[in-house]
Parts: C-alpha cells; sequence; structure tokens
C-alpha cells in the first residue's frame, strides 16, 4: 500500500475509523496495467444509499467494480478472498482485463490499528527508506487479528536477527518462523521493490503436513535514484525536468560556475560546480551513489569528458552515457582503452546517447536520451515501436522480436554541426 501513503493522511476513513477492506494484487500473468503490490482500500459506506468510498486503482477500471463489491463481502463476513480476474472470450462484456491479462487479488479486511500504522508512516519524509511487510490472510480465515497488522522495517537492511525481531508480531512470537522469513525478506528489501514471499511455518524442515506457507507481501520505498547531469548547457537544461517525472533525483554538474548558477538549471534538485570526475569520486566515496545510478555526460569537452568516463567505467552505475559524435566517440574510445578499460567496460558506455528518434533540438534529445535510459532498465526492451514487437506488452518479453526492420539509415542525433 506505499503507493497510497501520500493520499492516506487526507483520506476521511483513515482518520474517522472507518471499517476498512484492503484489496492486493498479489499475481500478474501476461499483459496487465498494475504490478503485484499494487492495492486500493475500500470502505463501507456510513449510511444506507451511500456510495462505498475507494482509494486506489488496481487496473485502471475494468475490474476495479467487482474488486469493490468483493471487498464490501469481506468485510461483512470478515473472512479473506483471493479472487482471479481475466479475459473472457466467450463473453465480452464480462468483468475482466480487456488486455488479455490475469489478475490474482488478495482481500482481507484491516483492523482499525492497521490504518493507524499506515498513517505514521505516511508522514516519514519523502526520502527516508523503510519497507512496510504484511501478512496475507489465508482465503476463508478471518482477518482482524493481531498478526496481520502491517510492521514497519527501517531500511537500509537490518541484520537478520533485527529484521527477525521486527517481523516477529507476524507469527505471534514463534522466533523460528520469524527467523526463517528474514531470510527470505531480506534480499527484497535490498532490491527495495514489492513483492509476495511464501514463508514455511517451519522453515520447510518437517515431515509434517504442512496448513501451506504463510504469504508476506513485502513493499520497500528507498530514496529516489540519482541522475548526475554533466554540463550546464541547452542539453542539459532540457533534460532536467522531464528526468524528475520519471522519479530521479537530479544533479547539474558543471565546473563553470557562471554557467551553472543560470536560472534554468533551477530544477535540478542539486548543483555541484566542480571538476565533474572528482564529484563523481567524492560521491561514491561517500556512498552517495548506487548501482540504480544514472550518468549523463551532455559537457562535449575533452577535458571534462575522458577523466569522468574513466571515473564512471571504475563504477557499479546503472547507465553511463556520453554525447558526441562518430569521430569524437572513436577518440572517446580510445582514450579509455589507454586508461586501461577492456571491453566490458565499453559496452556499458551509452556514446554517442540516446535512442535514434531523429532528435534534433535539445528537448527532443532529452526525450531520446531518456528513452534510452528507460529502455537500459529492461534487458528485454526492444526499443521498437509497440506495433512492430510480438509478445506482452507489460512484463517481460525475453522472447520478443521485431517483425519488420526498417530500410535505409538514419544517423543519430549526437553530431552537432559544429564537430
Amino acid at each position: 500500500m506505499i503507493e497510497l501513503l501520500n493520499e492516506l493522511a487526507g483520506w476521511a476513513p483513515a482518520t474517522s475509523g472507518t471499517r476498512c477492506a484492503v484489496a492486493t494484487v498479489v499475481g500478474a500473468s501476461g499483459s496487465v496495467p498494475r504490478p503485484v503490490g499494487t492495492s486500493m482500500l475500500v470502505a463501507a459506506a456510513e449510511s444506507s444509499g451511500l456510495a462505498p468510498m475507494v482509494l486506489g486503482s488496481l487496473s485502471g477500471g475494468c475490474v476495479d467494480g467487482a474488486v469493490v463489491a468483493a471487498a464490501l463481502d469481506a468485510l461483512d463476513d470478515g473472512v479473506a478472498r483471493l479472487e482471479r480476474f481475466g479475459y473472457s472470450a466467450e463473453d465480452a462484456f464480462a468483468v475482466g482485463l480487456t488486455c488479455g491479462g490475469e489478475l490474482e487479488v488478495h482481500l482481507q479486511p484491516l483492523p482499525p490499528e492497521s490504518l493507524a500504522v499506515l498513517s505514521a508512516v505516511a508522514g516519514r519524509a519523502a526520502s527516508s527508506p523503510f519497507a512496510v511487510v504484511r501478512r496475507l490472510a489465508a482465503a476463508g480465515e478471518r482477518a482482524d487479528d493481531g498478526a496481520v497488522r502491517p510492521v514497519v522495517v527501517p531500511e537500509p537492511c537490518l541484520r537478520l536477527a533485527e529484521l527477525a525481531a521486527a517481523l516477529g508480531p507476524l507469527f505471534e512470537g514463534d522466533s523460528a518462523a520469524a527467523f526463517n522469513a528474514a531470510s527470505l525478506v531480506a534480499p527484497v528489501l535490498a532490491q527495495g521493490v514489492s513483492a509476495v514471499v511464501p514463508v514455511e511455518p517451519d522453515g520447510g524442515c518437517s515431515s509434517a503436513p504442512s496448513p501451506g506457507p504463510i504469504r508476506l507481501l513485502v513493499e520497500s520505498r528507498l530514496p529516489a535514484p540519482r541522475l548526475l547531469v554533466v554540463g550546464a548547457n541547452d542539453f542539459g537544461a532540457a533534460l532536467v525536468p522531464p528526468a524528475k517525472l520519471l522519479g530521479y533525483r537530479v544533479t547539474l554538474v558543471d565546473a563553470r560556475a557562471a554557467f551553472a548558477a543560470q536560472e534554468r538549471f533551477a530544477a535540478a534538485d542539486d548543483i555541484a560546480v566542480a571538476w565533474p570526475h572528482e564529484y563523481l569520486e567524492a560521491e561514491a566515496a561517500a556512498g552517495r551513489l548506487d548501482r540504480r545510478t544514472a550518468l549523463c555526460v551532455l559537457s562535449h569537452d575533452p577535458k571534462f569528458d575522458a577523466p569522468l568516463l574513466d571515473a564512471a567505467l571504475r563504477l557499479d552505475l546503472a547507465y553511463v552515457g556520453a554525447m558526441g559524435s562518430r569521430r569524437s566517440h572513436e577518440q572517446r574510445i580510445a582514450s579509455l582503452l589507454q586508461a586501461g578499460h577492456g571491453p566490458r567496460d565499453l559496452a556499458r558506455l551509452h556514446s554517442p546517447i540516446g535512442l535514434d528518434l531523429g532528435a534534433v533540438t535539445p528537448a527532443e534529445v532529452a526525450v531520446s536520451i531518456l528513452a534510452e535510459l528507460v529502455a537500459s532498465r529492461n534487458p528485454a526492451a526492444s526499443g521498437a515501436p509497440l506495433r512492430d514487437v510480438q509478445g506482452r506488452i507489460h512484463g517481460a518479453r525475453s522472447s520478443a522480436r521485431v517483425r519488420s526492420e526498417p530500410t535505409g539509415s538514419v544517423e543519430r542525433h549526437g553530431e552537432p554541426a559544429w564537430t
């Protein structure tokens, strides 16, 4: 329910003690609009004749009405449910996902204390990392006891013993089960993702029949990933605002104070006046970069670019891209080879930067760069138009193939007229 936290504080049922149920996507296949972990809160109407109150959406509309009805049923009898929604070819008007996928939705009433816990979490700073772990009641199980209340786990990841202690309330004092859960939950926390984690009560070691695993919904929030934009120029000014829309914490870096101080870079979260390679090395040494950090080198000046790319390719960054012409790229590669970088490092360098969109203006180039950055986060992305790609739209498309190849050759942008 992390995606609902910002709205939770202003949602009337959360402050009035109104009974609520939570519907959560716990399984998805095919083409589906929302990922595992997406939740919707449903509160019963305060009096007859009024509509129930809803916060969030699971499908963008195509199954939400049926989910609300099932949530109200769960509120009526206090019993958890597991519902599946998919596309029905026999009845085009049946409740289902017209995009062809299938959703598995878990529904359960929330104890009143649960919303209080979540409301407290909502007050944390947006940059504060944490996780919410919630036990999903089994279908048919009453969901009004303390074991289904969410627990808040601080990040960075705790040691296993500390994490087990934090998860203890979900296992009603069973320390062995809590420690087993901690070993399974810890990798999910480290990635900052949402996932359903099945936990065998006895660790899977007993030969006695088991009622089935306890399912935990783990939702993590890490600080926003960083994007370092090097170059206080037209391209940097165009890239900063849309990068923030993608959720990046953007830092503009330039050694020239007069250029970096321009008002057009005010949208950047941080502005660093420093030699770019020195700034990068200092941030890495301070632990402020991670495997999600992206670097876009737009300075187009060898005295900045060469030492910066040398330093960047020695770090474990998510994306390293550099603007320049084909000639600049060849000179850049020669410099990196001389600095001791091999084929593996050079393969990580996106140069010339961006996808081939025929971009010309700085704004178009920014779109090209961000398109490549988004594609780089998904190894299965082909970069081709969706109409030319086979396979599912949402989710992995490891087997996707382009049906047709474009003819001709178009030079990529990044070869400015002045080179």
